[in-house]
């Protein structure tokens, strides 16, 4: 996600340059209306076919929070109305969404978490990005996110990450970016059916769903706050290494107090890399690698 420190309360916002989406029309937040009436039927087709098929694979290995949230929305008929969605959303946990062009600054993305608002990206991918794209789109936003934040204590911690993140100056923040990866993004869930999906990052992509709760290459980690902020992330394929919840109250815990005084302490101790074992983890599965490398994935 692009970073700027700098934002003033300006009548617009700087342009994002590299990125697509309209950024010129946005407001100072970087909102935008949905204009949910320029979705074609195309896209409303795309969207569908990209819901059934996630759907599919989700069923199995998503966890079962998510999965309440997702079929109380029952979003699969076509691009969603975010306004809609987020009274139901406003009134189980006090989130709202918001449309944003695509990426934005962290800056404003943390005082947006802060305030109990979730920005979506108001664009969807093209045909011949539905199995890999490189910017979130309203897919990845919507299915992937929104269905968590209707569990209290996993909004909650949102809320108190984009809190934390506000707090920070550019390399605390860098560093914090590390737990919104691993826990947000691409976070496992351990239950008494096994491990399950609620990362974002994972639940939108079909390939990753099924590698990341059942492939025996990647590490599985219990999690550990210090652990996660010195381990470093990869982009450009699936991760080597997931962190493990054991109760969607370990997120709040690990934001609700300021991180500063954690981040020091990490001041003088290596980043591990994604592949890494550490001799405190609490190894839930130990990867066997070689890793699987897929041609592409979304």
């Amino acid at each position: 996600m692009p970073t700027r420190w700098d934002i003033a309360p300006e009548p617009a916002p700087p342009p994002v340059s590299g990125l697509r989406g309209e950024y010129a029309a946005a407001a100072a937040d970087y909102t935008v209306p949905q204009d949910w009436e320029r979705y074609t039927p195309a896209e409303h087709d795309r969207w569908r076919r990209l819901y059934a098929r996630q759907a599919e694979v989700t069923a199995a290995h998503a966890s079962a929070v998510f999965l309440h949230a997702l079929h109380g929305m029952d979003a699969s008929g076509g691009i969603p109305r975010l306004d809609a969605v987020s009274e139901a959303l406003q009134a189980a946990t006090g989130w709202r969404l918001v449309a944003v062009p695509g990426l934005i600054p962290d800056g404003v993305f943390f005082g947006h978490l802060a305030g109990r608002r979730f920005p979506v990206t108001r664009w969807l991918r093209e045909e011949h990005e539905l199995d890999y794209i490189v910017e979130p789109d309203v897919f990845h936003d919507f299915y992937g996110h929104v269905p968590m934040l209707f569990e209290p204590a996993f909004a909650d911690g949102m809320q108190a990450y984009g809190q934390r993140g506000l707090e920070l100056d550019e390399a605390g923040a860098k560093r914090l970016a590390r737990l919104y990866w691993y826990v947000v993004e691409f976070g496992l869930e351990r239950t008494a059916e096994g491990l399950k999906a609620f990362g974002s990052g994972i639940l939108s992509s079909s390939a990753e769903t099924v590698f990341a709760v059942t492939d025996p290459s990647p590490n599985r980690i219990a999690f550990d706050l210090g652990r996660v902020l010195r381990t470093r992330y990869r982009i450009d394929d699936f991760q080597e290494t997931y962190f493990v919840l054991d109760r969607f109250e370990d997120l709040l815990r690990a934001v609700e107090r300021p991180l500063g005084p954690v981040i020091d302490s990490l001041a003088g101790l290596p980043d591990l890399e994604p592949h890494a074992l550490d001799p405190s983890d609490r190894v839930i599965n130990r990867g066997h690698g070689p890793r699987r490398r897929p041609a592409a994935h979304a």
